[in-house]
């Protein structure tokens, strides 16, 4: 019979060391990464963040909290996740390809200075790989978010971008540091803004 409890504590003992591991790599460059986002808000730009499945959850959320709020009271932040537009979405994958369904909305609403949050757990997306294309030419800058060693996402980067990825090849425990990761960048971007108070 399967011990489901042990299998459960497995997971969080899992969970725990990757983040402990994790926090010795990226730390640095999700302060990097923050930092960028920061500048970018301070100059009146704005924030576009996409993925696919749970990645697409995480642009939401991370979108969800620089308009709303984080933990702290503050000005609304300008920030858009492009997985939400259904109407817009379907439009897109039924006419071109679902490839270019956040490419076109780079092109649409991105402009010089604004930054790209890409995330995807392989690095390899389609449709994440062509907005980061798709950024580039908008002289944006990106935040790839990624593990599994980074895949074509991470091959594509400037040296002024930044890349976040996770030293990990299973998908949930990538996920769970890409959830962790985008609360330290919300984070970084408060305390900046409004000064380290805690």
């Amino acid at each position: 019979m399967i011990d489901h409890a042990e299998r459960i504590r497995g997971h969080f003992r899992d969970s725990a060391l990757l983040k402990q591991d994790a926090a010795q790599t990226m730390a640095a460059p999700i302060a990097r990464a923050g930092a960028l986002m920061t500048d970018c808000l301070f100059a009146d730009g704005k924030i576009l963040a996409c993925g696919n499945g749970g990645s697409a959850s995480d642009a939401q959320h991370f979108a969800a909290e620089l308009v709303g709020r984080f933990e702290r009271e503050r000005p609304e932040l300008p920030a858009i996740s492009l997985a939400t537009d259904t109407s817009l979405l379907t439009a897109v994958a039924n006419d071109y390809a679902f490839e270019q369904v956040f490419a076109k909305q780079v092109r649409a609403l991105g402009a010089k200075g604004d930054v790209l949050l890409a995330i995807s757990t392989s690095g390899n997306s389609p449709n994440v790989v062509a907005a980061v294309v798709a950024a580039h030419e908008r002289e944006m800058r990106v935040v790839a978010l990624t593990g599994k060693g980074g895949g074509r996402i991470g091959e594509l980067l400037a040296p002024e971008d930044v890349h976040l990825c996770v030293p990990h090849a299973r998908t949930m425990r990538i996920q769970e540091v890409h959830l962790l990761t985008i609360h330290c960048l919300c984070d970084v971007i408060d305390a900046t803004l409004l000064g380290d108070d805690e």
